[in-house]
């Protein structure tokens, strides 16, 4: 989710499922370290829990920070093994490490030292089910059963192989079949660890179906779903999550996607006036308004609402009052004249 799950995206998703555990953008170890501490890791204090999703191969590095993880207060720190991409591959971690179980074994236990095996602070494991065309099972098995040894409990798992050449990060969310069955192996074969299922999960239905005792293994049970994509492009999915996934009681006022947009319009004019002014500012609304723009998908006149929200010429208004005109009804177009007969 590089360039999308940032902490304004995160803040919006916060506001319609309070519960749901939020990760942030996969962020290098270097650009941590050397690009800005404050930048990357600064967050909401409403986005807890959330969990620091890390790039890197470095023990030490990984080790810096998961202190500065520590310090900043987040409930996770991940570290990521599933992304395909040619730019993190070059960067020698990514899916590529899980060609190097026992490097990441080293990167894991020395982030679980450096935090002192802080219970309150997991250290996990974002991972693929398989390199390129080897679909053995005993590939994946063998990885998660090295990295659990020195720690780890918590593996989230793409459903997919990760096909280092040849295809587009885009293609290995596609291409490479899901493989589901994989997941529930390795919670048969590692009852005692946490095991999270990722890929494929367009929609709520789809996740409470992965949520259930497996028919095929032995009544296996995964312990959770990771949703991305889907739960950015169809973003109102999140606002049922409490009730169906955590056993919350129903709102006491019902959450409407007008009320979520206005909180969100609400919070972007404050972090613009926050950061030296609403029309100079460091933070613009265009860039934060992007992540709502999936909101009222599938009802009628989100076409329009969307390319209000997108117009490029309304950057300079407050977003108080682009949110007013998307929400304007549009004029009526005059009825063509009618030919004598």
């Amino acid at each position: 989710m590089l360039d999308w799950t940032d902490r304004h995206c995160r803040y919006f998703h916060r506001l319609l499922s309070p519960q749901a555990r939020l990760y942030t953008e996969m962020l290098t170890t270097g650009a941590i370290i050397h690009g800005g501490m404050h930048r990357f890791l600064d967050f909401d204090p409403a986005e807890h829990p959330v969990a620091l999703q890390l790039g890197g191969s470095e023990p030490a590095d990984l080790a810096e920070c998961a202190r500065l993880a520590q310090r900043w207060g987040y409930d996770e720190v991940n570290l990521n093994c599933g992304c395909p991409s040619e730019r993190v591959q070059r960067g020698a971690f990514g899916a590529c490490l899980m060609n190097e179980a026992s490097l990441v074994a080293d990167c894991v236990k020395a982030m679980i030292d450096a935090v002192g095996g802080d219970p309150t602070l997991p250290i996990t494991v974002k991972h693929r089910i398989g390199i390129d065309q080897n679909e053995s099972y005993d590939f994946v098995r063998d990885f998660v059963g090295t990295v659990a040894d020195v720690g780890c409990q918590v593996f989230i798992v793409h459903a997919r192989n990760a096909w280092l050449k040849g295809l587009s990060p885009k293609e290995n969310r596609e291409i490479p079949p899901l493989r589901h069955e994989v997941v529930h192996r390795l919670k048969r074969d590692f009852p005692h660890l946490t095991i999270v299922l990722n890929g494929g999960l367009a929609d709520n239905a789809a996740c409470l179906a992965q949520l259930q005792p497996s028919a095929v293994l032995d009544d296996v049970t995964l312990d959770g779903v990771m949703v991305g994509r889907a739960a950015y492009h169809t973003p109102w999915m999140l606002s049922d999550w409490d009730e169906l996934f955590f056993g919350a009681a129903p709102r006491a006022q019902p959450l409407t996607r007008e009320a979520a947009e206005a909180a969100m319009v609400a919070y972007v004019e404050r972090e613009m006036a926050r950061t030296a002014g609403w029309a100079h500012g460091e933070v613009r609304w265009p860039q934060v308004i992007r992540h709502i723009l999936g909101l009222y998908n599938g009802l009628p006149g989100a076409r329009r609402w969307r390319q209000v929200w997108s117009d490029h010429t309304l950057k300079h208004e407050r977003p108080s009052e682009v949110m007013r005109l998307a929400h304007q009804r549009p004029p009526r177009r005059p009825q063509e004249a009618v030919p004598p007969a």
